[in-house]
């Protein structure tokens, strides 16, 4: 595994909308792996790779941002008042450490009423977002001078080994965007031509993939993102993913069928391949894949996933050998798009 890469790209701050240091990572990293990049009008990545000749023009997708807030105003005391940006549990973000991104980047902590000072009702309720506060640890007028409102934060969290598996925050989908990276490298051109797209704004709604999609019309389109796992604390283990069981091949969720000629290519090169593989299948979450099929003429799309446990907090987990069969899996469809079966 390349760990410095998903460090870097774990420990880069960029919320939706605001996305451009992770681009800067991302644009180093695939521009010695293609034929020439382009940027969409959202701040997109598509990094383009031409065939050796007739060909499905394949398309991957890996989005850049992560969840955050976004600073409505500063109240009299100093403390920021903020609004989500992105799927956020406001139990997970109490007393974490944040970056904001002012007129310089300044660390914060994310601040409520402390137990001393709750009524009994209080104690019972669970925090909204707008409870909580971010508190910079200077007088008002200071940060006023500093911070305005729409400036965001995100959470501050190395990628850290734990036991057998990877913890950090944006994991989702930072490992997603690693897996592509390391997929084109690990390739050389296909038959047609291989886009590799660095999406945006993912997490309030699949925006920027949208852009990329109706731009790069592809034949073959594969979103990588992460899917939870169903083995952390609460899991029911009912049949979902499981961490160290492999590449998620995602037949369903909430936003998307995977298209079967591609589901079905994708399980043959992992039992050709002997890629450890399993499936994901969920009536919730969503990924860039709905995109993928429902732009500009459509696609043949799915997506591979990563099961990661505890989703959209500061504290996800990987198993490094589900990353790597992702990488693989990725990297089959690059060389192997060309057999992929046209719709019944």
């Amino acid at each position: 595994m390349n760990l410095p890469l998903l460090t870097t790209l774990v420990e880069t701050h960029g919320t939706s909308g605001r996305e451009d240091r992770v681009r800067a990572v991302v644009d180093a990293e695939l521009a010695p792996l293609v034929d020439r990049t382009e940027r969409d009008p959202l701040g997109g990545v598509i990094a383009r790779r031409e065939g050796t000749g007739e060909g499905p023009r394949v398309m991957l997708a890996a989005h850049m941002d992560e969840i955050g807030l976004m600073v409505t105003h500063i109240d009299d005391h100093g403390f920021l008042r903020v609004l989500p940006i992105g799927g956020w549990d406001a139990t997970t973000l109490v007393d974490q450490r944040v970056l904001v991104r002012g007129r310089r980047d300044l660390e914060g902590v994310v601040g409520t009423t402390p137990i001393h000072l709750q009524d009994e009702a209080a104690r019972k309720k669970r925090p909204a977002i707008t409870d909580l506060a971010i508190d910079l640890g200077l007088p008002a007028e200071r940060v006023r001078e500093l911070v305005r409102p729409g400036d965001t934060a995100t959470r501050i969290r190395s990628l850290r080994p734990l036991g057998d598996l990877l913890t950090g925050k944006s994991l989702d989908d930072r490992v997603g965007l690693y897996v592509m990276i390391e997929a084109m490298r690990a390739t050389a051109a296909g038959a047609g031509e291989t886009v590799a797209c660095a999406t945006v704004q993912e997490e309030v709604g699949l925006r920027g993939s949208r852009v990329a999609t109706s731009r790069v019309r592809p034949d073959v389109a594969l979103a990588i993102d992460t899917c939870p796992a169903d083995d952390g604390p609460g899991g029911k283990r009912t049949g979902t993913t499981l961490l160290g069981h492999g590449a998620a091949i995602r037949v369903m969720d909430a936003s998307a069928i995977g298209s079967r000629p591609l589901v079905d290519l994708l399980e043959t090169l992992a039992t050709e391949r002997e890629i450890p593989h399993q499936f994901h299948v969920a009536n919730r979450g969503g990924t860039d894949t709905q995109s993928l099929q429902l732009s500009g003429e459509g696609a043949i799309a799915g997506c591979v996933s990563i099961p990661s446990r505890y989703v959209h907090t500061s504290v996800e987990l990987v198993h490094p050998d589900d990353v790597d069969a992702a990488v693989r899996l990725t990297a089959a469809l690059i060389e192997e798009a060309h057999r992929i079966a046209p719709p019944a």
